[in-house]
């Protein structure tokens, strides 16, 4: 299988545990789903979002792919940002802002992967 693929196949498995159970995701990203309980809103957010993002790469082709890809990239990009960020700023605990930080870079690292072997 090839790195774009999997990350494809990878959001959409998480999209889909955050869509359909955001504390279980929530709590396996280290986040505290009883101290927000608003968190569940903002993970099934995310969790459409990157089913999205996974669905489209997967069923893209040429252009269309590498496009689809390079979004994700930024997005990615994002995410991991937010995650220093938050860590920084105390919004989480330093150790869950890192970890997400560190999920985030690795899938900007397996997407630039993936444009890379074309």
């Amino acid at each position: 299988m090839d790195s774009i693929t999997g990350l494809a196949l990878g959001r959409i498995a998480v999209g889909t545990l955050s869509l359909i159970s955001p504390t279980l995701a929530a709590k396996a990203l280290l986040l505290d789903p009883k101290a927000n309980p608003q968190l569940s809103y903002v993970t099934r957010m995310f969790g459409s979002r990157e089913i999205a993002l996974g669905a489209l790469t997967l069923a893209s082709k040429g252009e269309a792919r590498t496009r689809l890809v390079q979004a994700g990239v930024a997005i990615d990009g994002a995410d991991a940002f937010t995650g220093v960020a938050c860590a920084r700023s105390g919004a989480t605990s330093k150790t869950a802002g890192l970890m997400l930080a560190a999920v985030a870079a690795g899938a900007v690292a397996t997407g630039i992967q993936g444009l890379q072997q074309g």
